[in-house]
């Protein structure tokens, strides 16, 4: 099985900083092709913010763009996102996520990268004016 753990989370001020970690453990029966940060506002959908894939490419949302920072740590199978610039609407939930993907053949890249297979547990960010 393929579990994600958080930590990172708190209470900070606004303009403030924070780095949220995420590590997998090894086995499960899924190879991980990308790596997400999801965000959940109270009341509000839950929507990715960034991701990262195995060859390093990375993906933003607008509202994060030039404020967070995500990153891995292969060897040590972590997740990670830098956190900057906080706001009072960056409160809420962030949960990491897992996909896996399908490959053309055996070794090979992969062509698809869409299916999530883990989630961590979400921890809190609270940001205060």
């Amino acid at each position: 099985q393929v579990q994600l753990v958080e930590s990172g989370g708190g209470s900070v001020q606004a303009g403030g900083s924070l780095k949220l970690s995420c590590t997998a453990s090894s086995g499960g029966p899924y190879e991980t092709c990308k790596m997400a940060w999801y965000f959940q506002a109270p009341e509000k959908e839950r929507e990715m913010i960034s991701s990262i894939s195995v060859d390093s490419k990375t993906t933003y949302a607008d509202s994060v763009k030039g404020r967070f920072t995500i990153s891995q740590d292969n060897t040590k199978k972590t997740l990670y996102l830098q956190m900057n610039s906080l706001e009072t609407g960056d409160t809420g939930m962030y949960y990491c996520a897992a996909f896996s993907g399908l490959r053309a053949y055996a070794g090979g890249p992969f062509s698809e990268c869409n299916a999530l297979h883990a989630w961590g547990q979400g921890t809190q960010v609270t940001v205060s004016s």
